[in-house]
């Protein structure tokens, strides 16, 4: 199969789209198929990004990488999206390599650099299916970036909803990963979604890791926390990621005289990048000095970082309540160690409460901080959640999720066909 994928980013950036989208093309080549990624250009950003040739022209067998034309993303500069230049080198890149099936990753965002549907045009006139892939709730997070009354905030998000529609119902298909998303997206009236396992991890990448006692003495020069509890904490520095709620939990936690015997034997480990670094430091280190906590930021890590990160920590926590899916939860998983999350958006599709990690009530502080006693202070609870975490995540190893997606393109294209 030639399948074109247009995607909203690319490596060396590094997000839930980006490394999900590596490992997509990593099991198609092995496959034997044929893929074109066009993603946004780096080049404006290498400082930021110094790696980015390493990620363009044919990245691997029958896997071409081509940069288009960018601009920031939201007034970020770091962030890029394609810029409105972009749609003749699009079209130009698509009739070069006769697609059978265009693919594009996150087209709400796309639309709002090139203000088109992108791959709908080319698709139509070419007769083969276009489908979208919808990642991230950049709708929800209005009321994350913009400090404004909450009836404003619910009139910008109800005419987002009204203007970004007619977007995704250009599309053959709107793909989503959970359950939750697709209720999310029926709420919005989008009619042409499939759920299904989408998404995936790199089970066998995690599962080779072996816990070394003086992982981060070597590989992150810190010292003294191999008898440590290490919660690790792995994503963007950014307001839609739950920091302000994760700061505030962490501080009434730490402050509970109850909690004092527990704090000189935690590490917190904070492994991502942005604008809401200084933030974290300021408000963590002085928590740190007081209380005994040791807390240390490692900045953005490589994908393949990741795995001997998690195998090596004891605890992720995460605080976001707007994943489609929660792909650090699966990371863990893999890792075999167990996760506290809040009970809402689409990490509750693995999430067995109890079972293979623990669910905290949403903005509740409380909640939050009895999670992080139970498993902070009952290892044998931590080993028997994380055991079977990673015998859960198996469904979701790329291997299986990548012939899934396969099968849901042959579908379309055998609807058009027969159209």
């Amino acid at each position: 199969m030639k399948i074109a994928i247009i995607s909203s980013g690319f490596l060396p950036v590094i997000d839930g789209v980006t490394v999900s989208l590596f490992h997509r093309v990593r099991v198609l080549s092995k496959l034997g198929h044929q893929v074109l990624i066009l993603c946004p250009d780096y080049q404006p950003v290498a400082s930021v990004y110094p790696s980015w040739r390493d990620y363009h022209g044919e990245i691997l067998p029958g896997v071409r990488v081509v940069n288009l034309p960018s601009e920031p993303f939201m007034g970020v500069e770091f962030e890029r999206n394609f810029s409105r230049r972009a749609n003749r080198r699009l079209n130009q890149e698509l009739a070069m390599f006769d697609p059978d099936i265009v693919h594009v990753d996150e087209p709400d965002r796309i639309f709002l650099g090139t203000l088109r549907a992108s791959g709908v045009a080319y698709a139509k006139v070419h007769n083969i299916p276009c489908v979208g892939f919808y990642h991230t709730n950049f709708i929800d997070y209005i009321e994350d970036f913009w400090p404004l009354p909450s009836g404003l905030i619910a009139f910008l998000q109800w005419f987002s909803m009204l203007f970004i529609r007619p977007v995704f119902h250009s599309y053959d298909a709107i793909l989503v990963s959970s359950p939750v998303t697709a209720e999310k997206m029926a709420l919005m009236k989008v009619r042409n979604v499939l759920c299904d396992r989408f998404l995936g991890v790199d089970v066998q990448a995690f599962q080779t890791q072996r816990p070394d006692p003086n992982f981060f003495a070597k590989t992150y020069k810190i010292e003294g926390v191999q008898d440590k509890t290490k919660l690790v904490f792995l994503g963007r520095l950014t307001p839609d990621k739950g920091w302000a709620f994760t700061l505030r939990s962490l501080a009434a936690w730490a402050g509970d005289p109850n909690n004092a015997p527990l704090l000189g034997q935690i590490a917190i480990i904070i492994a991502g990048d942005g604008e809401l670094r200084s933030t974290v430091l300021e408000k963590l280190q002085p928590l740190a000095n007081s209380t005994g906590l040791s807390v240390h930021l490692l900045g953005r890590i490589a994908p393949n970082a990741v795995p001997s990160l998690l195998a090596n920590s004891d605890i992720h926590i995460t605080t976001s309540e707007k994943e489609t899916l929660g792909l650090t939860v699966l990371e863990a998983f893999a890792a075999g160690i167990p996760v506290i999350a809040p009970a809402k958006g689409g990490v509750k599709t693995h999430i067995r409460d109890g079972k293979n990690s623990l669910l905290f009530e949403p903005q509740n502080s409380e909640s939050f901080g009895q999670a992080l006693t139970k498993l902070v202070s009952d290892v044998n609870l931590r080993c028997q959640l994380g055991q079977q975490a990673q015998q859960d995540v198996v469904c979701y190893d790329w291997e299986n999720v990548v012939p899934t997606l396969l099968s849901t393109w042959q579908n379309q294209i055998s609807l058009h066909s027969s159209s």
